[in-house]
């Protein structure tokens, strides 16, 4: 624990006090410490914020009380602590009763250590992690490859014997993850979202990942605050705790008082964090490039250069405080009238682009039934509050979290929501969300067209040539989804499955917005029946259902018919200036119909494609054949000791066999494409 300054006494300022000025470093200026005795201006809205967004100052922030507390929205009350005691360290009083009144801190825990990591130690270079990136890249390569093989499999194959090689697979991918650290945890966290890219076995264990997070030393946290805000730590704040009280993949959190009182949480980036991203991204780029050129991995259907570009941009964000701050204080705007979300208020002049300071704001876990229970808070009533909150941001504000889990989901003593942990957001633009109500009215009213017309708007759709087998897959979808009585209604995770498994074999191609808003309703409605057995999504969602249909077909106003005469002026104009092209193009296709054209070009497609695939066998049955000679030579050679020669022939005939492996993958790439058309 840092030492408090002996000198200042509890009632005095300390701003007379002449402290040690260090040497400010190149990147980040001398902090200047500023403290006050009091704050004049006052937070009286629910979820509100000082006048000056930057900097705030040592704020005392108080409210007359919500629901029979003296407790301030959005912000800490005033902290209290006995002389001689630690602020930090509560003992409960005998004799009194667990209730919702009662304060609570989260408990300590004993988080493993990154010491044993080769990427935390000084001594790691860019060579040493570019060599095991590109083995495990390998590794997980021939893996994959073998699960896939079913000549591989001993006593036939089956899809029982493939899960569990799968799961196999998937528990050794995701303790090499950890072993690779941050970026790839962060990664594998990405990627569980994406039930579209990856298998089924892969996601379930890359979810796992956010429980088993190393921490680094209180040593190395304590010096990087230093080096980032220009002060000691005992200059910064009265009380510093050097436990972690939680780690993630990019940082941890420790508590600490301020010289106000005030408690306050301190996230830490992990030291060196920017030159492993930089070091990896350059890896992974280099990794997207072969995928997209890989036959089986590859493909319309598989952006992965695009997927990395989304996935790097996140990283870079994240490692990014200052937006993190200021990403919570627009999601605290976003819900300064609603009483029972609660967000942490950001503490600015504590805070660079790699130390974040917010006021200390301890919760229940959402998913810890135990002390819910014990506290007597409604489990129903918090189901329905962390769906209804998420509707709110998704079709109501357009600025949502984007990895709502239960560690960053909390319980305040008065039955608030607590939101923590904003470095990973998603925005839906006014374009986006209007063509999202389109998608849900099209849904609602079971066209398949206007789904598919609504899909390519949002891009999360090819426009390829014949769009039919997608039509057919989306009819079908609609017509499960909506005609099933209330006691057969899928699930959102459910229904989520079955889009992916729709975009595996269709054109789609889902943006990262769109998965992780699936990815979000499927984790927190799964918390709603960890809650509540008896959680029904639907009755949540069907007040803003009701109101979005209520819109859609009201009678438009003044304003709103003008809009509407524009936007269909606008429409018709663009149809007009196209039409000339749209009669040239028909006339085009008549006369390849009436000459024959259209019939023969169809017929020569497809006998090329069967010529192809028939001389791809050839090679590949001649390449089996050469290959069995030249093993069976080998073997004859071996055995009167001719070895050099018969090493030879063993390579040669290895070679063939991996011709023909290469084969086999073009002819079912070939069968693939016939598929999709």
């Amino acid at each position: 624990m840092a030492a408090i300054l002996a000198s200042a006494s509890s009632t005095s300022s300390i701003s007379n006090l002449k402290l040690p000025t260090p040497k400010a470093t190149k990147r980040h200026s001398k902090f200047k410490l500023r403290a006050t005795k009091t704050e004049t201006e006052k937070y009286g809205s629910t979820n509100g914020r000082a006048n000056k967004m930057v900097p705030t100052k040592e704020l005392v922030r108080t409210s007359n009380g919500i629901n029979g507390s003296r407790v301030a929205i959005n912000g800490s009350g005033l902290v209290k602590s006995d002389k001689g005691s630690s602020s930090l360290v509560k003992t409960h009083q005998k004799g009194k009763g667990t209730n919702k009144e009662t304060s609570f801190e989260e408990e300590l825990k004993v988080l493993p250590s990154d010491e044993g990591f080769s990427w935390s130690k000084d001594s790691y270079n860019a060579w040493q992690r570019t060599i095991d990136i590109w083995s495990f890249v390998l590794s997980l390569r021939i893996r994959v490859l073998f699960d896939n093989a079913k000549w591989s499999y001993v006593g036939g194959f089956s899809e029982e014997k493939q899960k569990k090689r799968r799961k196999k697979t998937a528990s050794w991918l995701r303790e090499q993850v950890l072993q690779l650290g941050p970026t790839f945890i962060k990664l594998g966290q990405l990627s569980s979202t994406r039930s579209d890219l990856f298998p089924r076995e892969f996601v379930d264990e890359l979810a796992k990942l956010q429980d088993r997070v190393p921490a680094f030393s209180p040593e190395k946290a304590r010096s990087f605050i230093q080096n980032e805000l220009g002060c000691p730590i005992e200059v910064l704040f009265k009380e510093f705790e050097d436990s972690p009280i939680a780690a993630a993949s990019l940082g941890q959190v420790h508590r600490a008082v301020l010289h106000n009182g005030e408690k306050v949480a301190v996230k830490v980036q992990r030291p060196g964090l920017k030159k492993l991203f930089d070091i990896d991204l350059r890896n992974l780029k280099l990794v997207a490039e072969y995928f997209q050129r890989s036959e089986t991995l590859g493909g319309p259907t598989r952006d992965w250069i695009g997927i990395y570009d989304e996935c790097s941009k996140i990283l870079y964000q994240e490692i990014d405080y200052i937006n993190e701050g200021k990403n919570a204080d627009k999601f605290r705007r976003d819900f300064r009238n609603i009483k029972w979300v609660r967000v942490p208020l950001i503490i600015w002049d504590y805070t660079s682009t790699k130390v974040l300071t917010l006021e200390y704001v301890p919760g229940i876990k959402i998913n810890n039934l135990r002390q819910l229970d014990a506290r007597g808070y409604s489990r129903s009533l918090i189901a329905s509050r962390s769906i209804e909150s998420y509707l709110i941001q998704i079709l109501k504000t357009g600025f949502f979290h984007a990895d709502p889990h239960p560690g960053n989901l909390a319980i305040d003593k008065d039955g608030s929501l607590i939101y923590y942990d904003f470095g990973m957001m998603g925005e839906i633009k006014s374009f986006t969300r209007e063509r999202l109500l389109d998608l849900f009215y099209s849904v609602y009213e079971k066209d398949a067209n206007k789904v598919i017309k609504s899909l390519i708007e949002l891009e999360a759709l090819q426009p390829t040539g014949d769009l039919s087998p997608v039509r057919r897959s989306v009819q079908f979808f609609l017509d499960n989804l909506l005609s099933q009585t209330p006691d057969q209604q899928q699930t959102l995770a459910a229904i989520g499955e079955d889009l992916f498994a729709i975009a595996q074999d269709q054109p789609f191609r889902f943006p990262s917005t769109f998965t992780f808003v699936i990815r979000a309703f499927s984790t927190l409605e799964g918390i709603g029946y960890t809650l509540d057995p008896d959680f029904s999504f639907v009755k949540v969602a069907a007040p803003y259902a009701q109101e979005l249909l209520d819109l859609k077909q009201k009678r438009p106003g003044g304003v709103e018919l003008v809009e509407e005469i524009r936007k269909q002026a606008n429409d018709a104009r663009n149809s007009t200036i196209s039409m000339p092209y749209r009669v040239q193009k028909i006339e085009d296709f008549v006369q390849q119909l009436e000459s024959g054209d259209l019939k023969l070009r169809v017929r020569v497609l497809e006998s090329e494609r069967a010529a192809r695939k028939a001389t791809i066998l050839q090679m590949a049955t001649m390449y089996t054949a050469l290959g069995g000679t030249l093993l069976n030579v080998g073997v004859t050679l071996n055995s009167q000791g001719n070895q050099l020669v018969a090493n030879g022939s063993f390579v040669g005939a290895g070679v063939m066999l991996a011709l023909v492996v290469r084969s086999m993958q073009r002819v079912k790439k070939l069968d693939k494409f016939e598929t999709m058309i």
